[in-house]
């Protein structure tokens, strides 16, 4: 269920700020500080990269104004102005599938300039991420437009999505930002479009690398929150908690989110159902992993059954064709030349014959598999018709 996010007018501003003199770094290890979590120990805290947990904490009315200090410090990277007051109304959404009935979108926000930002966080893959992102962008970008209204008031949509994975092989940068511009001058077509990629695994990456100063980058000490508890590696880096810790001192707005954190984390409700969000999460991983299996099984099988198939009908031919080109020229030398030819061109169209054939071996158990007759043509390549017709034959 998405969270829409109206502008609240007549507010006043919240500034993010990164001077480089905003904090005066102090040592993790300093004496005599307070403690920033009092009641729940770092491996009980919920990971925040889930997305019920993600929603609770900045997706909440009571803790909107950590998530206008978020969403300002991602905004910053791109000149964009900043947000000045939210608030939030539940709304449903429709899914991308049929059987998909709950909307990804986390939350809608509304700025000053009328600007729409949808964020989506993803712990897993599910692949095709980009084209579901402009989908999703596509849909919040069109849905304002209502009967009688100008193509110039719609206004510019931002995407963001937070990743618990890496998608870019292209670069070893965690935050990247694509916008449409000219192919030759790069010039920007327009500013109705705007898309933002946070992958975790890099930022922790540059955090062990030592590339990361939180002290005087705001979005890298609030990234390194969400990084802070790794469900997926059973893993909790308490270096970065002690550094958090440090800056939480002088930022209130870390400080209240830790608090709001800790929370939620230790309130019985919500952690059953944070539990049972991370049992559905494991649940559809475990069928995604053996429905991956399954089908590359099968086509390891089908594919060796096919080779075996295809080498014997090649011999078979070849052995033929051999015959028939050796009485032409000499039994002997005719027989010698008519193999090599005909072998060749035996196992030719046996391994095309045999890859026609795997083709439909396959077809066949991933249907015996109830898998629908549009994915096993798209999966194997053959035709809509021809895995209609050996649905038939089963």
């Amino acid at each position: 269920m998405p969270l829409n996010i109206p502008l609240r007018p007549n507010s006043s501003s919240i500034t993010v700020m990164e001077d480089a003199g905003f904090y005066k770094q102090k040592s993790a290890n300093q004496t005599g500080r307070e403690k920033l979590l009092k009641h729940v120990p770092l491996e009980k805290l919920m990971d925040l990269k889930v997305d019920y947990a993600f929603k609770q904490l900045f997706g909440s009315e009571k803790n909107k104004d950590i998530t206008v200090v978020f969403l300002n410090a991602i905004l910053k990277k791109t000149g964009r102005k900043v947000i000045k007051e939210i608030a939030f109304t539940n709304t449903e959404s429709g899914g991308e599938y049929v059987d998909d009935k709950q909307s990804r979108l986390d939350f809608l926000a509304i700025t000053d300039d009328n600007e729409r930002i949808n964020v989506e966080i993803q712990f897993t893959n599910k692949y095709d991420l980009v084209k579901r992102s402009v989908y999703y962008w596509a849909g919040v970008y069109r849905s304002p437009l209502q009967k009688r209204m100008s193509y110039k008031e719609l206004q510019p949509v931002i995407a963001i999505n937070i990743m618990n994975f890496n998608l870019f092989q292209q670069t070893d940068r965690f935050h990247t930002m694509y916008h449409l511009y000219e192919d030759e001058e790069k010039f920007k077509l327009t500013d109705v479009m705007g898309f933002h990629f946070i992958e975790m695994p890099k930022l922790i990456n540059d955090w062990k690398n030592g590339n990361l100063d939180p002290w005087n980058d705001v979005l890298v000490r609030w990234l390194l929150m969400l990084g802070m508890v790794d469900y997926r590696n059973k893993k909790v880096y308490d270096d970065i908690y002690q550094e958090l810790e440090a800056i939480a001192m002088k930022d209130k707005s870390v400080r209240a989110a830790f608090q709001n954190w800790e929370q939620l984390s230790m309130t019985q409700e919500e952690y059953f159902a944070y539990e049972s969000r991370l049992k559905q999460i494991n649940d559809e991983e475990a069928a995604q992993r053996e429905a991956e299996l399954r089908l590359q099984e099968a086509k390891e099988k089908a594919i060796r059954e096919g080779r075996e198939e295809g080498k014997q009908e090649g011999l078979a031919k070849g052995r033929k064709e051999g015959r028939k080109e050796g009485r032409k020229e000499g039994r002997k030398e005719g027989l010698a030349k008519g193999i090599a030819e005909g072998k060749a061109e035996g196992i030719a169209e046996g391994k095309k014959e045999g890859e026609k054939s795997t083709q439909e071996k396959i077809a066949r158990r991933l249907l015996m598999n109830d898998m629908d007759s549009e994915t096993v043509a798209e999966t194997t390549g053959l035709s809509i018709e021809r895995v209609i017709q050996l649905q038939r034959e089963i």
